[in-house]
């Protein structure tokens, strides 16, 4: 399923009326991590004041997505230097296969020099982030577990771990099991981890602790974001459906590490989606 691009447009300017009512007391926030997906309107638009509101919200961790050779059309020293005046770090990022839909910074086009620039900035991790319709064919299926590996090659060698995060689609048969499974058994544990969307997941029927009991230590990152009961929408963390502490509960065995708030869709103005998941998160001890 391919994430949709309605998010509402978002004006900056109009932003300023608002404000001091949505940062009020952000200075004490909780620190957390936000996958910068959320925001990319704001980001199209204004990367350094979306990276100040976000981090005045309680995110000064990020996972970035969009790298094509340069970060947002920021060069390597560029970019560094603006999250550094933003008080942020990237975590990780996000990464196309670039076997139908070509791309620079792919796994399969410019993955060495994507590798040394996040290295550069101080990631952790780089995972592939999606797979394309037209990529979602047997023969790719069949050569992806050798194309992961080789990338998570390549990220060892600099200190950084390679990851596949899923969507629904992963769960669908493969052969005689499913792809994600096929996945995960055809690639090395330690070069290849899982970041575990939650959502999708779920979404696709799924339970993630059952998968931490047949994979574990697999899962270091998540994407963390709730579904709305009777649609099936994304929401906002904690008005929704899912059932958080019990899958937190969970973590050791999943072997987490990090985790990102998510939510590729909003019904209302995103920053206000993102502080409200930040206030149900902050109160939880998930950390």
């Amino acid at each position: 399923m391919k994430r949709r691009h309605f998010l509402q447009t978002i004006s900056l300017g109009a932003a300023g009326l608002y404000t001091k009512d949505l940062f009020g007391g952000a200075s004490k926030a909780k620190s957390m991590a936000l996958q910068l997906y959320t925001v990319r309107d704001a980001v199209a638009k204004d990367l350094e004041g979306t990276l100040a509101k976000v981090a005045a919200l309680g995110y000064t961790e990020l996972e970035i997505y969009g790298y094509d050779g340069t970060f947002f059309g920021k060069t390597p020293a560029e970019f560094k230097s603006i999250l550094a005046n933003a008080g942020i770090k990237v975590i990780s990022s996000h990464h196309l296969t670039g076997l139908k839909e070509k791309a620079k910074g792919s796994l399969t086009d410019g993955w060495d020099k994507a590798v040394e620039d996040l290295n550069f900035i101080g990631a952790k991790y780089m995972a592939c982030a999606y797979l394309f319709d037209n990529e979602r064919t047997p023969e790719i299926y069949a050569s992806l577990p050798d194309l992961l590996s080789r990338s998570g090659e390549k990220t060892a060698a600099a200190g950084i771990q390679f990851a596949y995060h899923n969507h629904d689609f992963e769960f669908e048969k493969y052969k005689d099991t499913l792809l994600y499974d096929h996945l995960i058994k055809n690639t090395p544990a330690d070069l290849v981890k899982m970041e575990l969307d939650l959502y999708w997941i779920v979404k696709a029927g799924h339970d993630p602790i059952d998968y931490f009991g047949r994979y574990p230590g697999r899962f270091p990152l998540w994407h963390v974001k709730d579904m709305e009961a009777g649609t099936g929408d994304i929401t906002e963390v904690g008005h929704g459906k899912i059932d958080f502490d019990k899958i937190f509960a969970a973590r050791d065995k999943a072997g987490l590490k990090k985790w990102f708030v998510e939510q590729d869709t909003s019904k209302g103005d995103v920053f206000e989606s993102i502080k409200a998941s930040h206030d149900y998160l902050a109160k939880k001890k998930y950390t």
